[in-house]
C-alpha cells in the first residue's frame, strides 16, 4: 500500500523551514536547549491551533499518542512543563519573524500595484487571567492583551502583527507600523490622530476613516451627488486649524467629507484626503472595514487566542503569532489543493483529520475501499 504522511505533515510543508532555522540561529533560541527544540515547540503549538487543543496536558497526550507521526515531522514528544518553560523563555521574535516570512510567501503572487492596495487597520482585545503578570494589567482585576493587525481584504490575509498590553492605545501601535507608500488605509476612530494622518498623506497614501461628531469642518466647496445617490452630501473643507490654543494641527491639507446613512438610520461622517474619486467609491471603501472584524471573529472562533496556555508576555506573544501562522498555512494549503470549501468548513475538515495518513487534497474523497455517502459529508461539515 502506498505510504501517506499525516494531514498535519501536509499543512506544515508550507512552513519555510530554512527561514525558521535561520531565525532560530539568529536569536539563539536553541542555545543550551537539551530536551525540546524550538522546532518541536512550533510543531506542538501549530498542532494545538489546528487540532483545537486547549491545554498543555491535551497537547502532551496527543503528541505521546502519535509519537511516530510527530517523529516524521522532526518533532519529539513534549511534557507540559517543558513546553510551558519554552513558551515563557524562547524568543518570541522567532515566531513573529516566521509569521512575516509566511506573509511574504503568501503574498508573492497576489501583490498589487501600490495604488490599488487596500489596507485595513484595527486591533482586537483578548482577556487574560486575572492572575497574569503586571505586564497585562489594564485595571483592578482585569488583564488583557491586544493584537494590532494590518489586513489585506483582497487576499483575505493579515500582513502585519504586533501584540501589546491592552492598555496601549491603538494609535500608539499604529504609529510604529510600516507605511506602504501609495496604498489606501482604512481605519476607525481608534486611529484619530491628525499627525499620523499627515504622515500617511505625505507618503502618498489615501486614507479613509470617519470624523467624530464634534469635529468641525470649514467647508470650502459643496460637490453634487449623482441622481439617486443614497449618500447625504459630498463636500470639501479644512480640519480645525488648531488642536489647542498652543498646538497647531499638522494636517492642514483639504479633506473631503461624505455623509453616509446606515440601515439603522445612523449617519457617519466619512472623511478622506482623496478629493477626486467618486463619493460612492469612498463610502464603499469604508464599508470594507467590516472585513477585518470578520477576520478577527473567524480567528477567535476557530483558533486558540481566547484560552491561553501561558500567562507571561512572551508566551502570549508566541501563541497569538502561532494562531495567525496557522491561519496563513490553512489558506496556503487550501489554495494549493484548490479546495473550494469555505475557510471555516476547510478548517474543520483539517481538524477532524489532522493526524490521519491522507494527502490534504484527498480529504473530500472517500478512503480506499469505502464509498462515502454525500449526505454524511454534508453532515460532517455542519458547524459544531
Amino acid at each position: 500500500m502506498r505510504h501517506h504522511n499525516s494531514v498535519l505533515h501536509g499543512v506544515l510543508k508550507q512552513v519555510p523551514w530554512s527561514v525558521f532555522d535561520r531565525l532560530v540561529d539568529e536569536h539563539g533560541a536553541d542555545a543550551g536547549v537539551r530536551r525540546l527544540s524550538t522546532r518541536s515547540q512550533l510543531v506542538a503549538l501549530l498542532f494545538a491551533q489546528l487540532a483545537g487543543a486547549v491545554s498543555l496536558r491535551e497537547i502532551e497526550a496527543a503528541m505521546i499518542s502519535h509519537s511516530a507521526r510527530f517523529y516524521h515531522l522532526g518533532a519529539s514528544e513534549v511534557s507540559r512543563s517543558t513546553l510551558a518553560d519554552a513558551n515563557a523563555s524562547r524568543p518570541h521574535q522567532v515566531f513573529s519573524g516566521l509569521f512575516a516570512a509566511i506573509v511574504a510567501q503568501a503574498s508573492g503572487g497576489l501583490r498589487k500595484a501600490s495604488g490599488e492596495a487596500v489596507r485595513l487597520i484595527d486591533s482586537t482585545g483578548v482577556r487574560l487571567s486575572g492572575v497574569a503578570a503586571e505586564w497585562a494589567r489594564f485595571s483592578k482585576g482585569v488583564c488583557g492583551a491586544k493584537a494590532h493587525v494590518i489586513y489585506d481584504p483582497d487576499a483575505d490575509r493579515p500582513l502585519y502583527l504586533e501584540v501589546t498590553p491592552a492598555r496601549v492605545n491603538d494609535i500608539t501601535a499604529a504609529r510604529a507600523m510600516p507605511i506602504e507608500p501609495g496604498a489606501t488605509y482604512v481605519f476607525d476612530l481608534g486611529y484619530y490622530h491628525y499627525a499620523w494622518w499627515a504622515d500617511l498623506d505625505a507618503a502618498g497614501c489615501r486614507l479613509v476613516t470617519r470624523l467624530k461628531k464634534n469635529t468641525p469642518i470649514a467647508v470650502t466647496a459643496e460637490q453634487p451627488l449623482p441622481p439617486g445617490s443614497p449618500l447625504l452630501y459630498d463636500r470639501i473643507g479644512l480640519l480645525p486649524e488648531r488642536l489647542t490654543t498652543t498646538r497647531r494641527n499638522p494636517f492642514g491639507d483639504p479633506v473631503r467629507e461624505i455623509g453616509v446613512t446606515l440601515d439603522d438610520g445612523k449617519t457617519l461622517r466619512v472623511v478622506t484626503n482623496d478629493l477626486d474619486a467618486p463619493a460612492q467609491e469612498i463610502a464603499d471603501l469604508y464599508k470594507r472595514r467590516w472585513a477585518i472584524e470578520l477576520f478577527f471573529r473567524w480567528v477567535k472562533q476557530t483558533l486558540k487566542i481566547k484560552h491561553f496556555i501561558g500567562r507571561s508576555e512572551n508566551a502570549v506573544r508566541i501563541q497569538i503569532a502561532c494562531a495567525l501562522i496557522a491561519y496563513l498555512l490553512l489558506r496556503l494549503v487550501q489554495d494549493a489543493c484548490k479546495i473550494t470549501l469555505g475557510p471555516l468548513a476547510f478548517a474543520r475538515l483539517v481538524r477532524a483529520n489532522i493526524m490521519h495518513l491522507r494527502p490534504v487534497d484527498q480529504l473530500l474523497k472517500p478512503p480506499p475501499n469505502r464509498t462515502l455517502d454525500p449526505r454524511q459529508l454534508s453532515l460532517d461539515l455542519l458547524p459544531a
